[in-house]
């Protein structure tokens, strides 16, 4: 399994956010503690991440896509829950 790292913007004024959220909780294992950053565990690719999330995206809207799968990683401030799926996970 591969934890990839999403960002977005939805920049549209018609932009379907439920869709995408759902989209975004249906992967399973995922960590949402800011805004609008997400880690999720998956089998796909960077490129099917991308695409399956598009699907619910507007022209204007934007996303990016990172697989973070073993890349050091650091935090602070975050509540216990948050701290302790980020260091259970990563």
């Amino acid at each position: 399994m591969a934890m990839m790292l999403i960002g977005y913007d939805l920049n549209g004024p018609d932009g379907d956010y439920d869709r995408l959220l759902d989209s975004l909780e249906s992967f399973g294992s995922y960590w949402h503690c800011l805004d609008s950053l997400w880690l999720v565990e998956t089998r796909m690719s960077i490129t099917q991440v991308r695409d399956s999330l598009w699907m619910h995206m507007n022209h204007g809207d934007e996303i990016l896509v990172i697989d973070v799968t073993g890349a050091p990683a650091s935090w602070i401030g975050f509540n216990q829950e948050c701290g302790d799926w980020l260091k259970d996970n990563l």
